[in-house]
């Protein structure tokens, strides 16, 4: 007998393998299963055949593991499968329940990760070792003897002090100390750094600017070294200005030369010069009984007219004298010179 709001469904079977129930074979409601396939199929109110079930299916899974995480599923049938637990270390978990607060700091422990509860302002961390840290006043007092070995062999003691430690070598050195990443040595004076007392050979350009009211530089007297050569100008004479500002050639010259302008044999006078700088430099002549005297010029090999005191170059040298030359050599531009020039006569 139907039952109150259902109608009786009528139930089809096919043998034949791999048929499907058409739109046509059935009713709205209707089902047909194919008992060579194990499918039951059933038509509903649009008329559209569904496949319901499927022996050849394979059975659901019935349980589950989470493995070495730490948790454990719950033992539902139906549903969704809950988890519970820890996640363990190994499987990046922290393996502990505990809740960290603000400023807790965490910590291994060999099995899980700990807290330290934040300690108060001031306070720092102190290592237990291997077991937990925790925080403690900072220390106060006294620094104690503390040994020093650098890698040159120099040996000390820091003194005990209760501000800065003073620093006592047992290799004794007196005055500045230096180092050179490695030690810590003495510093020598007029070298290392500059003593008014002691002479000091500076080999960088040392620049003294001034100010718009204050002199650059004053000094009581200046002694110039002079480049003596006991020789002849050649025929082309290097006047190298890292030899000297002043150079005196003491031989009588034998020939008319060309100067040639050059800071060092191995660097010339356009790369040592800025744009803008002044050189001033003196050579000194020696003629005897027949006069020679400089009639070309160049600068770094380049030639180069001066510009001579009175308007004229000289022509001749001057018999049994010295003859000496100043010159200003100002840079205008690279490799590009105003020369400024005169000659006078020694005897």
């Amino acid at each position: 007998m139907a039952a109150t709001g259902y109608t009786p469904i009528s139930l089809y079977y096919s043998t034949t393998a791999s048929a499907v129930p058409v739109n046509t074979n059935l009713v709205n409601g209707e089902l047909a299963i194919n008992i060579t396939d194990g499918k039951l199929y059933y038509k509903n109110n649009s008329g559209v055949v569904t496949l319901l079930a499927n022996a050849a299916t394979a059975a659901p899974v019935t349980t589950f593991s989470a493995g070495t995480t730490g948790f454990t599923p719950s033992t539902a049938t139906s549903g969704a499968i809950t988890l519970a637990g820890t996640l363990a270390i190994a499987n990046g978990g922290t393996n502990s329940t505990a809740t960290p607060t603000a400023g807790t700091v965490a910590y291994g422990t060999g099995t899980a990760i700990g807290y330290t509860a934040a300690g108060t302002s001031g306070q720092v961390l102190t290592s237990a070792g291997a077991g937990t840290p925790t925080w403690t006043n900072a220390a106060t007092g006294t620094v104690s003897t503390v040994s020093v070995v650098s890698a040159n062999g120099f040996a000390g003691t820091v003194a005990t002090a209760t501000t800065t430690p003073a620093i006592t070598l047992s290799t004794s050195i007196t005055g500045v100390l230096k180092g050179n990443a490695t030690a810590i040595s003495a510093a020598t004076a007029g070298t290392d750094y500059a003593v008014p007392t002691t002479a000091s050979t500076w080999t960088t350009t040392q620049t003294f600017n001034g100010s718009s009211s204050v002199e650059a530089l004053k000094v009581l007297n200046i002694a110039e070294p002079a480049n003596i050569v006991a020789a002849a100008p050649s025929a082309t004479t290097n006047y190298y200005i890292n030899s000297g500002s002043v150079q005196y050639y003491t031989t009588n010259a034998a020939n008319n030369f060309t100067l040639n302008f050059a800071f060092s044999s191995g660097t010339s006078l356009n790369t040592a010069m800025a744009v803008g700088d002044s050189i001033s430099v003196s050579l000194m002549v020696t003629n005897g009984a027949t006069a020679y005297y400089a009639s070309a010029f160049q600068v770094d090999g380049t030639s180069v007219t001066p510009k001579w005191q009175g308007g004229s170059a000289p022509t001749s040298g001057d018999v049994s004298a010295i003859d000496v030359y100043n010159f200003v050599i100002t840079k205008t531009a690279s490799a590009t010179y105003t020369v400024l020039a005169s000659v006078t006569k020694f005897a």
